[in-house]
């Protein structure tokens, strides 16, 4: 999880009670755990456990994928725009990793 994170919303300035999609996708090799290198040894399970969306304090949305998620997981999801505050995107993976991205939302 080197790269930034691919991050799309719908409107960074929506107003009050308006519906927000936010996409997002991270680079991250979602090895399973079940496969074997070149060498006929298993590679070790190293997935993204858990994602969360916060806005401020609140939370919008968690996930904790399994390891059936393909390489590079893509995300969408919805809320509706009541405050204005700091959208706060987060992966964390088995190997203790973690990458985040942040957005300004502000309702008119």
């Amino acid at each position: 999880m080197t790269k930034p994170p691919r991050i799309w919303i719908s409107s960074t300035k929506p107003k009050k009670g308006e519906t927000l999609r936010v996409r997002a996708q991270i680079e991250h090799i979602m090895e399973s755990g079940l496969r074997t290198d070149a060498a006929g040894q298993v590679r070790p399970r190293n997935i993204v456990t858990r994602f969360e969306a916060r806005l401020g304090q609140a939370l919008l949305f968690a996930w904790e994928p399994g390891i059936s998620i393909a390489q590079d997981p893509y995300i969408e999801f919805a809320f509706l725009a009541r405050d204005s505050g700091e959208l706060q995107l987060r992966w964390q993976d088995d190997a203790g990793q973690s990458v985040s991205a942040s957005r300004t939302i502000t309702v008119v």
